[in-house]
């Protein structure tokens, strides 16, 4: 049997396996402030890091790059604690902030966090507590101990108020003996009372234990110390007890340590709150349990062989969780399950183990709970026996029967009843069950004291179910519903719900606890109570979306009652939110309304609220009761409007107009129709409102042709009225006009005829006329408007209405005389009247237009008088001047001097009447009023040129010159000559000239200007030294005649010379430019001709030299540098000491070679400017001509050259002398080193190289030596090289495509001893090896594995076939499947046993497992059973099986399948069993079928039972036994004659039959020592009058004789005892039959103690009787006992 254990011990994690290094394991290093996180810190190369492992997470440890000397984490969160120095920090890591910071002033030794937000510090002389809540800094809390001066401290600790602090050090203390000791100390400190207490201790924490009795739980300090006496464990309370409670007794006891752990001590205890134990933990690894309560020692084992040094409370399993040396996490708990009966078993405790199960509800005391009851029971002690009844765990004695043997004990006199004591222990204990409950709360209800249940509800004393809601319910339904609500049961609390009028809760409550009762059954309850609870309710069925009940049984409900206004109150409610599929519903409600209250329906449909009835049926039921607009708004019949619509005194008038826009058009004028011709008296009024609110859509036309045929003109002129100023219909607007006129609105008429702008004014003035009105101004308005007037005259003056004529002249319009006068012209009215008329109008109208209408009739001196007047009246209007011009004109008046003198009359008009009449006046008057262009045409016509020419040279106007000027002008020449001979001769200002001239160039008429200006300027004329006319005969000649621009050039000197000159280079005259620049003496601009344009150096040298100015040769000189003369150039340059262009001159020089020529420019130009791009380009020149010396010299002084500039163009042009010197000067090593590389100066360039310490020089000096075969020198480069990962695979090709391996392996073997060595180098010296050295690459990776890149190493491995390599370097990349991969392909090479089992068991892919068992077979079948064993833990056992019966070679695995046959598979078992048959050995099959039981059972009896050997059947009838098979199993060992195996397997089948039929078939066989054996072994099953008959039938009576004086005895015994419950039976009825009915006892309060009862005399009652009312010993008056 296994043994029990009280603990349960688990390893969480091996923190070696998730990337921790071993040394980083310690108590420095490594803290664990709770069972969340460990933090490790550790360093990793130069690198310091920080790992946070979540031990809920333990696959993603979080690595951060954190130097500090400590780190602890926050015991809840991802908070961390950082302590550099005397820095302390405090960093969220998942918002990635700081929290906190602060500098201590002296150092901090430990520190821990004793609370989520709180860190205590500890140093050399105080403790500090620093809050993590805002900016709070350490808080001093106590002064350290003397005591704990040079001490370790290991521990900080503090109770869960932290008015108590404990701090814990330890320190050695060196002995008189060969061994030292660990002194242990402590300081406890109380806040409340601030002083401290000195403690020799090792281990220490605080718990939190209730005492029984105590109403609140005691502060403990426990401690454990191993002195020189030994060890000890110390349980105090500390501060004082609280009120009410007993103080805890202290508690201590010896701690144990085996001798060979003399040196062990305690280093780490924590409490478990959940079971009150406590956890000590030892240095040696030592776990002990105690018993907080008793300081009992429950357990001690060894637990672990490495030191615990860090240890935490396991929250989940309130247990302890620790850190050992070896990196292992485990934890230690209670084992629930054991640890009671480990105590009863093992430690033989019984008290201990009742006291742990009752306080902490653990299993495993049943038995001596039940057995301590009986006996308390039996012995009388009911109220020790109740106690340990409610204190028993798991509820196991609180059960009915319990109740009943209480109710069964009678009451003693004067004592309480032990029911009621056991029911006060349980309530002060907590809470009832459901039959404590019950029983209880029955006698209470019936003696009316329901205050009691009141307050154990309350207290939730009772558990509440459906019975006692039941039983409450009869005597409070309102107490009964809190029952039924505590208890859950929904239908009572709906019920009492609906009973007590609570109606609002019962749809809240059924939602809650999701159940449905029958609303409409609840309805009809609730509405027979209360209608208007009733109402409320069903409105809260309805109130969701979906409806808790069907609405129209909700109705029905209502209807039963005739309840049609609270009907329609719900349905109003029910149907708001107006769905269609509730369209019935709402023509219901309707229905309803209107039949007993159609005032409702009306409001119901005035408000909108449903659309989904049925409209045709409403609206018919809305007719009938005399809801007409309610009817309408819901007929959709044409014929059923029609009916209705013609009531309009019934209706809204606003409503019905309002109505008419839901119609058709169609249906709208068939009801005005139906409505006019019903009453067109009543309803004229209301068409005229439907007909102007709609005549946009009915169209006016047809309402206008509706109206018509009724002969209804005053409609039409209403209707027409109210739109007409809004229409732009002309038909409206006529129609209108019409209707005016026929009902006598003159004014109407007026009014449109003025405003409207929309009417036919034909069609008007036509109808006017035809209507003969009294009145004749509208007509006069209509024709005024649209200027008819001629008609109008002619029909007034036709109709002898001439007043009318005169009214319209003089009030309405005076501005249409003129038109006025030309009608009555036309109707030879008399002149007299006319003048009249005009002189009455006066001045109102167009004087332009009256003229203009006489004149068209000739009669033009009708106006002479009235012009006259007119003038002499002072008018100055252009028209009355005209008008009299003309008149002059025509009469030949003296014309001209008019048109000279007058101011107001207009020229063009009356020059254009002067055209034809005579030139020469309309010349005279456009002249007047400058109107050109008409002149113009005018003296075209006539050939008036000379007036013309004289015009234009006064006019000055350039637009009119060019005009006449146009080559297509016929007339240009005759004008042109009357200019030149006539016009200029006569004009002596300068101005007229100008413009003159200026037109001329315009126009492009050179010939024609070149003789203009001749005749002005070269005939000494007063214009001739101008200096403007100069200028423009010269360019005129230019530009039309070059051959006189010479002669021009040296006849005249006024004129603008470079402006000239530039015209002439402009117009390719050279030679004429030369001449004005040299005339002028602007030598630079001539000798600029001579180059650029003539193209002549030699005359321009010449020219130069005759000058000889520095400008000149500056010109020459850059000439001559653009044509390639560059030696010339330079000469010229130094004549004009000009140094300007020395880039230029630099770049021709550099380009053609001309170093010498360059160096003299520059030496010029060096003494003129200094400058940088000069003293550059002259050191450069030194170098090309080779003259170093001057160079060394130049460089050696002063300057500003560019040295390294020109250094590297010397390199480029392989100069490398000079680029030496140049180098050198400037201290540029690294190009020095190349420049001496291409010298062949080797050892110097290395030395430069060195000097320059740069990548790319040693680089380019190494690469040189390589190419020279200098590989000492080129290794000393390559040094400087390798460091630099980035150049070193340039460096390895380049060795390797020269072919210089061994060289490159030394340089690599070189520079692994480098200071700076790095990853690359060790990975490509490994390649290397394994291409050109593979014997060296094993060793190389052996010493360097964790230094090179393992997966590119791998890739060469690969490739170079070096299968040993690759394992090795699989394994040290945890690639650990392709390193099994690897030996199974290559076992020659690559497989080692001890390296292949370690592996194997770490790979990821289980499918190698089972290639693994393959290639043993194959390889190493002899070590397959090892192999087997390693794989155990992780292999599929049954595919194992499997494929180890497919190859055929189980045999060969036995013992792999007898060490994991503990596994109970199925397959193995099957698969053992069957070997071992093969094997024939029936002791080990025997002993495997009892031991593992999963197999088929069935299928091995059947192969057993047919087999040859005996031992074998036996086990096959075994197993047909273990399977209830009892006949197959007794069959088969009658048939082996296994005579006791067959008795004991009927006896054990409890089957009478096959009892029986082993009995018969033994006397069959006449086996009667088996038959008489058989009696005794299946003595139960055997019917006593079936044996003595076989017995008596085969004479063998002696053989059945002790069988049946057995049953005699059992009968006898029987009998006796029902003779005597028979006669116990019959005394307890006589005695219950004498008792009295009632008793007077005195009052019981359950809370009352034993003293305050007085004295009761004793009864009995017999088992299922019960006393009276009144009559249980100690109940109150009323109470009902049980």
């Amino acid at each position: 049997m296994a043994q029990i254990l009280p603990i349960q011990f688990q390893e969480h994690l091996q923190l070696q396996n998730v990337g921790i290094n071993a040394a980083n394991i310690g108590f420095s290093t490594l803290t664990m402030e709770s069972d969340k996180f460990i933090c490790i810190r550790e360093k990793v190369g130069e690198t310091a890091q920080v790992v946070i492992i979540d031990l809920s997470d333990t696959t993603n440890p979080i690595r951060r790059p954190i130097s500090a000397d400590s780190a602890i984490m926050n015991p809840a969160s991802k908070v961390i604690a950082l302590k550099a120095g005397k820095t302390l920090q405090i960093f969220n890591i998942e918002m990635k902030s700081k929290v906190k910071a602060h500098n201590m002033t002296e150092e901090v030794q430990f520190w821990k966090w004793i609370s989520v937000n709180t860190v205590a510090l500890v140093t050399d002389t105080a403790c500090y507590h620093w809050s993590m809540e805002g900016d709070s800094q350490p808080q001093k809390v106590f002064e350290r101990h003397s005591s704990l001066a040079g001490c370790q401290i290991i521990h900080y600790r503090t109770d869960v108020k932290q008015q108590w602090l404990l701090l814990i050090g330890i320190s050695a203390q060196v002995g008189d003996t060969q061994t030292n000791r660990v002194v242990g100390a402590m300081q406890l400190y109380s806040v409340e009372r601030k002083v401290s207490q000195p403690i020799e201790g090792h281990a220490a924490a605080f718990a939190q234990f209730t005492i029984p009795g105590n109403a609140s739980p005691s502060t403990l300090f426990c401690f454990a110390v191993r002195g020189a006496q030994g060890g000890k464990l110390h349980v105090i309370e500390v501060g004082q007890p609280a009120q009410g409670n007993q103080p805890f007794p202290k508690k201590a006891t010896d701690v144990f340590f085996p001798p060979e752990a003399q040196n062990d001590f305690p280093v780490a205890m924590q409490v478990g709150q959940k079971y009150d134990v406590i956890y000590l933990i030892t240095k040696y690894g030592y776990i002990h349990l105690y018993d907080i309560e008793t300081a009992t020692c429950i357990y001690m084992n060894r637990i672990s062989g490495d030191t615990i040094f860090v240890t935490a409370p396991h929250d989940a399993s309130s247990g302890i969780i620790g850190v050992n040396r070896k990196g292992q996490v485990l934890s230690v708990s209670v084992e629930e399950d054991s640890i009671v009966q480990y105590i009863t078993t093992t430690l033989q405790n019984p008290d201990l183990a009742l006291r742990i199960a009752s306080r902490n509800n653990l299993p495993g005391a049943e038995e001596l709970f039940v057995r301590k009851f009986n006996t308390l029971f039996q012995g009388g002690q009911y109220s020790d026996a109740a106690k340990v009844a409610a204190g028993a765990p798991k509820g196991i004695l609180r059960t009915p029967q319990t109740i009943q043997r209480f109710q069964q004990v009678p009451a003693q006199q004067g004592q309480t009843s032990p029911l009621l004591q056991y029911f006060g222990i349980l309530l002060d204990q907590g809470q009832l069950n459901k039959y404590e409950s019950l029983e209880l709360c029955r006698p209470v209800l019936q003696q009316g004291r329901k205050q009691l249940l009141e307050k154990w509800l309350k207290e939730d004393k009772l558990e509440c179910s459906e019975e006692l809601g039941d039983l409450v319910k009869v005597v409070d339904p309102t107490l009964a519903l809190s029952v039924y609500l505590r208890a859950n049961v929904p239908s009572k609390v709906i019920q009492c719900f609906a009973e007590t009028g609570q109606t609002q809760k019962i749809v809240l409550y059924a939602k809650k606890v999701g159940y449905t009762p029958d609303y409409i059954f609840l309805l009809r309850s609730i509405m027979r109570i209360n209608p208007d609870q009733g109402t409320q309710f069903a409105q809260m069925l309805v109130k969701d979306d979906e409806p808790l009940a069907d609405i129209n049984q909700i109705v029905d409900v209502f209807m039963e009652s005739n309840m049609v206004q609270q009907c329609t109150a719900f349905l109003l409610e029910a149907l708001s939110k107006n769905r269609p599929q509730e369209g019935p519903l709402q023509t219901r409600l309707l229905e309803m309304n209107l039949m007993y209250a159609p005032q409702v329906a009306d409001a119901i449909l005035g408000n909108q609220m449903f659309t989904h009835y049925d409209r045709a049926h409403i609206a018919q039921l809305c007719e009938k009761a005399g809801l007409l607009q309610r009817a309408l708004e819901h007929y959709t019949d044409l014929y059923d409007i029609k009916r209705a619509v013609v009531h309009t005194h019934l209706l809204n008038p606003e409503w019905l107009v309002n109505y008419f826009g839901s119609l058709s058009v169609e249906d709208s004028l068939e009801c005005i129709k139906a409505m006019l011709q019903s009453n067109i008296r009543q309803n004229l009024q209301v068409c005229v409102q439907i007909a102007t609110k709609y005549h946009e859509q009915l169209t006016t036309q047809a309402l206008i042709e509706i109206f018509e045929s009724f002969k209804s003109f005053e409609g039409l002129f209403y209707f027409l009225g109210s739109i007409v100023n809004f229409s732009q219909d002309a038909e409206v607007h006529f129609k209108y006009i019409q209707a005016a006129c026929k009902t006598g609105q003159i004014k109407e008429v007026e009014r449109i005829c003025r405003e409207s702008n929309c009417y036919n004014p034909e069609r008007v003035k036509n109808f006017l006329k035809e209507a003969k009105l009294t009145d004749q101004l509208p007509l006069i308005i209509v024709c005024d408007r649209f200027d008819y007037v001629h008609d109008l005259v002619l029909y007034l003056y036709r109709n002898n209405l001439q007043k009318y004529i005169e009214i319209y002249v003089q009030k309405v319009n005076p501005s249409r005389l003129p038109v006025v006068v030309g009608g009555l012209l036309d109707v030879d009215c008399g002149e007299d009247a006319i003048k009249q008329l005009i002189l009455v109008v006066r001045g109102q109208f167009s004087t332009d237009e009256l003229v203009a209408e006489v004149e068209k009739r000739n009669r033009l001196k009708l106006l002479l008088p009235w012009l006259e007047m007119r003038i002499h009246e002072g008018s100055v209007e252009p028209a009355t001047h005209n008008a009299l011009a003309k008149i002059y004109i025509d009469s030949n008046n003296n014309p001209e001097r008019f048109l000279r003198e007058n101011q107001y009359y207009d020229s063009k008009v009356v020059g254009k009447y002067c055209e034809k009449r005579d030139p020469h006046l309309a010349c005279v008057a456009y002249e007047r009023g400058h109107c050109d262009f008409e002149l113009i045409n005018v003296c075209n016509e006539n050939s008036l040129f000379k007036s013309e020419a004289r015009y234009l040279v006064r006019r000055r106007d350039p637009e009119l010159w060019a005009h006449v000027l146009q080559e297509d002008n016929e007339y240009r020449s005759q004008l042109i000559d009357q200019v030149v001979q006539t016009a200029l001769s006569e004009t002596q200002d300068p101005e007229d000239i100008s413009v003159t001239v200026k037109a001329f160039m315009t126009a492009d008429l050179p010939n024609e200007l070149i003789e203009l200006l001749e005749k002005i300027v070269l005939d000494n004329s007063m214009f001739s030294d101008h200096r403007n006319l100069q200028n423009l005969l010269i360019l005129t000649a230019i530009k039309a005649d070059r051959t006189r621009v010479m002669e021009y050039i040296n006849r005249l000197d006024n004129y603008d010379a470079p402006d000239i000159a530039n015209i002439a280079i402009s117009s390719e005259l050279y030679e004429e430019a030369f001449a004005i620049f040299r005339k002028f003496e602007v030598n630079t601009s001539a000798i600029q001709v001579l180059i650029d344009h003539i193209n002549n150096l030699d005359r321009a040298y010449e020219f130069a030299e005759k000058c000889n100015e520095p400008a000149v040769w500056s010109q020459l000189a850059r000439a001559q540098l653009s044509n390639g003369m560059v030696k010339e150039a330079i000469d010229s340059y130094i004549k004009a000491d000009d140094p300007s262009q020395y880039m230029e001159v630099v770049n021709v020089a550099s380009r053609c070679n001309n170093w010498e020529d360059l160096v003299k420019y520059l030496q010029m130009a060096r003494k003129k400017a200094r400058e940088t791009f000069i003293e550059t380009e002259l050191v450069f020149a030194y170098a090309m001509t080779n003259r170093l010396a001057d160079l060394e010299e130049f460089i050696s002084g002063p300057n500003h050259a560019a040295i390294t500039q020109v250094a590297d163009r010397c390199f480029d042009n392989k100069m490398y002398e000079a680029a030496k010197l140049l180098y050198n000067n400037v201290s540029n090593f690294a190009r020095l080193a190349i420049t001496l590389v291409h010298l062949g100066e080797y050892q110097g360039a290395v030395d430069s190289a060195r000097k320059a310490n740069s990548t790319k020089t040693w680089k380019e000096v190494c690469f040189a030596c390589v190419d020279n075969e200098e590989f000492r020198l080129a290794q000393m480069c390559g040094l400087h090289i390798v460091v630099h990962a980035d150049e070193l695979e340039e460096l390895i090709n380049y060795y390797q495509d020269r072919g210089y391996f061994e060289e490159l392996i030394s340089l690599l073997e070189a520079a692994l001893g480098l200071e700076r060595a790095h990853m690359g180098i060790f990975t490509e010296l490994a390649i290397l090896y394994s291409k050109y050295k593979p014997g060296k690459m094993r060793e190389h990776l052996e010493l360097f594995w964790s230094r090179v890149n393992i997966p590119k190493v791998l890739r060469a491995a690969d490739q170079a076939h070096l299968w040993a390599e690759l394992v090795f370097l699989y394994d040290k990349y945890e690639e650990f499947d392709n390193a099994i991969i690897t030996m199974m392909n290559h076992p020659t090479d690559a497989w080692k046993e001890s390296h292949f089992k370690d592996v194997v068991t770490k790979v990821a892919n289980i499918e190698l497992y089972y290639k693994a068992l393959q290639f043993y077979l194959d390889y190493k079948p002899l070590l397959l059973n090892d192999l087997l064993l390693v794989l155990t833990p992780r292999m599929d056992h049954t595919r194992a099986v499997t494929f180890f019966r497919k190859v055929g070679q189980i045999p060969l695995v036995k013992p792999y399948l007898r060490a994991v046959q503990n596994n109970n598979n199925k397959a193995i078992n099957e698969a053992l069993n069957n070997l071992l048959i093969e094997e024939e050995d029936y002791q080990g099959l025997r002993a495997s079928i009892d031991a593992f039981d999963n197999f088929d059972n069935i299928a091995l009896a059947q192969r057993l039972e047919k087999h040859e050997l005996i031992e074998f059947r036996r086990i096959g009838a075994y197993l047909y036994k273990g399977n209830n098979r009892w006949k197959q199993s007794v069959d088969l060992c009658k048939k082996d004659r296994l005579f006791k195996d067959a008795m004991l397997y009927a006896s054990e089948s409890r089957n009478i039959d096959i009892a029986e039929e082993l009995i018969a078939w033994f006397l069959e066989d006449k086996n009667y020592e088996c038959f008489a054996a058989s009696l005794f072994q299946c003595y139960d099953l055997l019917r006593p009058d079936v044996i003595l008959e076989l017995s008596w039938r085969h004479n063998i009576m002696d053989f059945a004789m002790p069988y049946m004086i057995q049953v005699m005895r059992e009968y006898t015994s029987k009998v006796d005892k029902l003779e005597q419950s028979d006669a116990v039976r019959s005394e307890e009825e006589q005695k219950a039959t004498d008792k009295p009915l009632v008793f007077s006892e005195p009052q019981l309060m359950l809370t009352a103690g034993p003293s305050s009862m007085p004295g009761m005399p004793g009864q009995m009652y017999g088992p299922g009787m019960y006393p009276v009312q009144g009559s249980y010993p100690g109940a109150m008056p009323g109470y009902m006992p049980m």
